[in-house]
């Protein structure tokens, strides 16, 4: 069989280096197809690399998020629960203290508002109560941060960052303000500490979370982060997440969301897959096309060859020889088209990628996958079996005797 199967091959070459020129006509559409399918196929492919290493540079793939759901559906409707579990400071440190997975935390409470400050005058900043700050965040520019003794004895201090400083300061230096008491909901605090300017930034306080009351934070609930310090525990610590506060501080089952990044990057990639099979099915109606060239290059093969098809039968070739040998030589056609799309996809691919960062700038590439590879393959074996098959048929259904009358 396998010797058949090689022979069957053999020939169907020979038969193509013969009728070169009328076989890359004929196959022109399934080169244009598969070109097109390999382009899209690897710009497609480059964006979601592109998605992937944006949201694994901006997020931490070790992080869980804890957020607290303060609305139910009811006939499909959002409704304002009445009593919900919610995370305070104490809550939290309990909930780090039974963690048994190795993990920072940082509980942040924020909430927009007016300062009082010492002239009476006001300001409006964001303020932020939280334990500490993620390392990546604390960039000094005087003074200091609040210590974990004075989170806990909730000692009346703060830290702003540079744009609340300046804001304060007018036109006298930001360090002015250091050891300036403000006020905030009839919390005075002195601020102890100033941060670097950073891009884009407003104004923001940040006070220490055990300052505030359980009427604020239930009113709007603390964000919580927790830190993995193996990625691969992620989804073990978000289990442990989840049952901890089932058990512990919720009122209902839906009151909290614990959220990983891990859960964005499967969004993306399923987004992308959709977006893969919808361009997929778009531009295979040209793959299409150039099948129908396939069975016309066969149609007039069987024609042209009817007397040999006929001396073959009479020599004693069975109908599944004649069917194989067809379809081998429209497996064969179709993956020479194949090859040739790919090669072009390759090209066209690679010259749009300088297009494309001319207009977005963005460090954009296209990404040439195995997968691709694979599924060109996939798709000129079937196009090469399905419009193969009714050529082969044809083929091994004629008469032997009338096959060789034609002559």
């Amino acid at each position: 069989m396998l010797k058949k199967l090689l022979n069957s091959f053999a020939l169907a070459l020979h038969n193509i280096r013969t009728r070169l020129f009328h076989t890359l006509l004929s196959i022109l559409g399934i080169v244009i197809g598969v070109g097109a399918l390999v382009t899209v196929l690897s710009l497609i492919d480059g964006l979601e690399k592109f998605a992937k290493e944006q949201i694994t540079t901006t997020t931490s793939l070790k992080a869980v998020m804890i957020e607290t759901n303060t609305y139910k559906r009811v006939n499909d409707v959002s409704l304002q629960k009445e009593d919900y579990g919610y995370l305070n400071f104490e809550r939290f440190e309990k909930f780090s203290e039974k963690m048994a997975i190795p993990a920072t935390g940082y509980i942040e409470f924020k909430k927009n508002s007016e300062i009082l400050l010492a002239d009476s005058s006001r300001v409006g900043a964001s303020v932020h109560g939280v334990n500490t700050l993620h390392p990546k965040t604390i960039n000094l520019k005087a003074g200091r941060l609040f210590t974990s003794k004075e989170l806990t004895a909730k000692a009346p201090v703060a830290f702003a960052n540079y744009s609340f400083a300046k804001q304060v300061a007018g036109k006298d230096s930001v360090q002015t303000i250091l050891g300036q008491t403000v006020t905030y909901h009839n919390k005075p605090v002195k601020v102890i500490g100033i941060l670097k300017p950073t891009k884009h930034e407003r104004p923001q306080l940040y006070l220490p979370i055990s300052l505030f009351t359980e009427t604020e934070l239930k009113a709007d609930p603390p964000g919580v982060v927790f830190e993995v310090d193996d990625v691969e525990q992620v989804q073990t610590f978000k289990k442990d997440a989840e049952q901890w506060l089932k058990t512990n501080v919720a009122k209902d089952t839906t009151d909290f969301r614990v959220i990983t990044n891990e859960g964005r990057l499967e969004q993306a990639a399923k987004g992308f897959l959709l977006f893969r099979i919808v361009m997929g099915m778009i531009v295979g109606l040209s793959v299409v096309v150039g099948g129908i060239g396939v069975m016309n290059v066969l149609l007039i093969s069987v024609t042209e060859r009817t007397v040999e098809i006929g001396v073959r039968k009479a020599m004693g070739a069975k109908k599944h020889d004649i069917l194989l040998q067809f379809l081998a030589e429209s497996v064969t056609v179709s993956l020479f088209g194949s090859l040739l799309g790919l090669v072009l996809g390759v090209l066209f691919a690679m010259g749009a990628v300088p297009v494309i960062k001319a207009f977005a700038d963005v460090p954009f590439q296209a990404a040439f996958t195995l997968n691709t590879l694979i599924v060109i393959t996939i798709i000129a074996i079937v196009v090469g079996i399905v419009f193969g098959t009714y050529p082969a048929t044809r083929a091994a259904r004629l008469n032997p005797v009338d096959a060789i009358r034609r002559e």
